[in-house]
């Protein structure tokens, strides 16, 4: 896909994101032009949706995972799979990669899709308030998908109209003015049009693009293009976020991992899955992130692959330093987010059904399972300095025990992109970018709360004298670890080397500076015929 090179409409295969009711249940049509289907209500429609699906084929999928979670400071690499320069930083990582060259394409596809919408809606008869919310979803949308681009290559191709056909010249457009003419904008007026509800869940509404564009001007006051005033934009819209709809905390950091319970009063927006058309194959991007943060277990004594525990493919193991960051006599989020024991499914005569068969204590656990200790157990117990790239902690945030069988690779779970939490930490940090640390612990202090072990609230309490942009960096890693947030959190905030060096061993020799950009795909360069340069730092 050249920078302006896109999918024609000529053909319209809606391939669409579901949900429990009739907002994006699948609907294939073909036969007919876009030309003719998009301009009319129920070919709109269809368009509508069919920019929502353009989220699918990133996030809770290998690629998303291994471009935000790979090469930073709290997951390195486990033994299995492809992709590891992402987490070396080696020349591997390089222009002709394709993790870079189909992000790339999905987002220019999605903005494309967008502008579709948008300039063949202009004479359509409808409800114009219908229309005006359908067109502030997809602007929503094509800020979200650029703010993806700038945030990941850098300057960019901008485009605000619909390519229809082959088109083989190309803008590079500063990431300042994309902000400026494209996401902003998209935004403003999303904020504007959006209801503060919808029925169908899963569409977007106006507390996401306050979200959003509160995450955008957070973004931009690091840069040399910031305006003075965005880190107070973004408190104000964070604060709008958190006051004025409804949403609460769970009770239990544990509650937001259960999978009947996704659709809860913290999650803001997610990327929806439907049980139905995942299990029976009609939807094959449903979630993946349960395949990616386990360990081996299923070679271990007394324990075979299940539904239960998973299919573990080994790709992301935690690092040191993030098994480090909980006090667990305080905090409940390493246990609340790690699976400790594994029961036998794969008896012996030394193991029963039932019976513990793998035990990992955890941090700061290890040092009551000395050697001795542990050849009195029956079962296998995995302490620190028996931890690999096979056997280590497993994330069970996105673990499907509903899956219909233990080889099955989609998921139903939604992929979380906004909830509460979330909105507290980034306006925590908007506060502390404009020196108001007592402000910043009060966020903070929120989040920490809910975590708290039962009676430990005032001890879980950080003073204003606590917080530094490292610090909210390291309760960002304690609360959202494994989320998809993690490389661009470190490139927002200009830490991507410095805490790869200090907490990532294997990418620590590696990563230089151009690294916080990932390279402009091979094929977007080869296939335009003006001059398109690459990123700084990485071969033509």
């Amino acid at each position: 896909m050249n920078r302006k090179i896109y999918l024609g409409f000529t053909i319209l295969q809606a391939f669409l994101i579901t949900s429990c009711n009739n907002f994006l249940e699948e609907d294939l049509v073909t036969d007919i032009s876009a030309s003719s289907h998009y301009t009319t209500e129920k070919g709109f429609e269809d368009a509508v949706k069919a920019t929502y699906a353009r989220l699918k084929t990133f996030y809770g999928q290998e690629a998303g995972f291994t471009m935000t979670t790979f090469g930073t400071d709290i997951f390195t690499n486990g033994s299995d799979g492809g992709h590891k320069y992402y987490n070396i930083y080696d020349g591997s990582l390089n222009a002709s990669d394709d993790y870079v060259r189909d992000a790339w394409r999905e987002w220019y596809k999605g903005i494309n899709q967008a502008n579709a919408v948008i300039g063949r809606s202009e004479s359509l008869e409808m409800d114009e308030n219908l229309k005006s919310t359908r067109l502030a979803e997809v602007r929503f949308l094509r800020a979200l998908f650029y703010f993806n681009i700038i945030t990941t290559y850098g300057d960019a191709h901008l485009s605000l109209e619909e390519s229809e056909g082959v088109e083989i010249e190309a803008n590079r457009t500063a990431s300042a003015e994309i902000y400026k003419q494209a996401i902003i904008p998209d935004l403003e007026y999303a904020v504007g049009a959006l209801p503060d509800t919808q029925s169908d869940y899963g569409r977007v509404t106006k507390v996401a693009a306050q979200f959003l564009l509160g995450k955008v001007l957070l973004t931009r006051s690091y840069t040399q293009s910031a305006e003075g005033d965005d880190a107070t934009r973004s408190e104000t819209l964070f604060t709008h976020v958190i006051e004025d709809y409804g949403f609460r905390l769970l009770d239990r950091y544990a509650d937001l991992w259960d999978i009947g319970n996704k659709q809860n009063d913290e999650v803001i927006l997610s990327v929806i899955n439907s049980k139905t058309q995942v299990d029976d194959e009609t939807d094959e991007l449903g979630h993946r992130g349960h395949l990616f943060f386990l360990m081996e277990y299923d070679i271990l004594p007394g324990m075979a692959r299940d539904v239960e525990n998973g299919r573990p493919w080994k790709r992301f193991k935690p690092t040191d330093f993030l098994l480090s960051l909980w006090d667990r006599e305080k905090d409940t989020r390493y246990d609340e987010g790690f699976t400790h024991v594994w029961y036998t499914n794969n008896p012996s005569q030394k193991l029963q059904l039932g019976d513990t068969a793998v035990y990992i204590p955890g941090p700061g656990k290890d040092k009551l399972w000395p050697q001795s200790r542990q050849d009195t157990k029956p079962y296998m117990v995995i302490t620190k300095d028996e931890y690999t790239e096979r056997l280590y902690p497993s994330v069970l945030k996105w673990l499907d025990p509903t899956r219909p069988d233990h080889q099955r690779e989609p998921s139903q779970r939604d992929h979380i992109l906004m909830r509460l939490a979330d909105a507290y930490l980034l306006r925590a940090e908007a506060r502390l970018m404009q020196n108001n640390i007592t402000g910043a612990a009060e966020d903070i202090n929120v989040v920490r709360h809910r975590a708290a072990q039962p009676g430990m609230e005032a001890e879980m309490e950080v003073m204003a004298s606590d917080i530094t942009l490292d610090f909210i960096l390291d309760e960002r890693a304690r609360e959202l670890y494994g989320e998809g947030y993690r490389w661009w959190d470190l490139v927002r905030t200009g830490k991507l080397v410095e805490r790869v060096r200090l907490h990532n061993p294997v990418g620590a020799g590696n990563i230089k500076d151009y690294h916080s950009l990932r390279p402009i795909p091979l094929d977007q360069i080869d296939r335009t015929v003006n001059e398109y340069p690459q990123n700084p730092g990485y071969p033509d």
